[in-house]
């Protein structure tokens, strides 16, 4: 029997972040992502003369803001999209996926989020008797994402 299955789970730090529209050297070259998750809201009905439980039903999808961070890049075309919405008030939305990558560099999982526009954006503090990079964290609502997974010989 055949190991198919060396490589699960994969790892998590073999990952890329893609913006339509956004092309540039060090643009996909992310230290962390975060915010891939959704949570269902519920609302809770209570059913008349039932007084062991109450239902829970399911109302809406809640979507977290996806959260990305890397080193600070000066003349950055993702930067420019960010600037004209924090700085112009002018929002462009844009599909961002983000990718887990297999050993061999070709994607496992993609998530696509639809319509991602930047709502934060964070610089780390300046400090002059630490020696550490400077991050910048960009925060980005979207209206829902879409996992698919690549097909695996699992």
């Amino acid at each position: 029997m055949a190991d198919n299955q060396t490589n699960y789970p994969p790892v998590v730090f073999y990952f890329k972040v893609l913006v339509n529209g956004i092309d540039g050297k060090y643009e996909a070259g992310f230290e962390s992502v975060s915010g891939l998750d959704v949570k269902i809201e519920t609302e809770t009905i209570q059913e008349g003369g039932e007084n062991q439980f109450s239902r829970k039903l399911p109302k809406a999808l809640q979507y977290s803001n996806l959260i990305l961070k890397r080193g600070l890049l000066v003349g950055s075309p993702f930067m420019s999209w960010i600037n004209k919405a924090v700085q112009n008030f002018k929002f462009e939305p844009k599909m961002v996926n983000v990718m887990l990558m297999n050993e061999k560099g070709d994607p496992l999982v993609n998530w696509a989020f639809h319509n991602a526009y930047p709502v934060s954006v964070k610089v780390s503090d300046l400090n002059s008797t630490e020696n550490k990079y400077a991050i910048e964290t960009l925060e980005l609502a979207y209206d829902y994402y879409e996992r698919t997974d690549q097909k695996t010989n699992l």
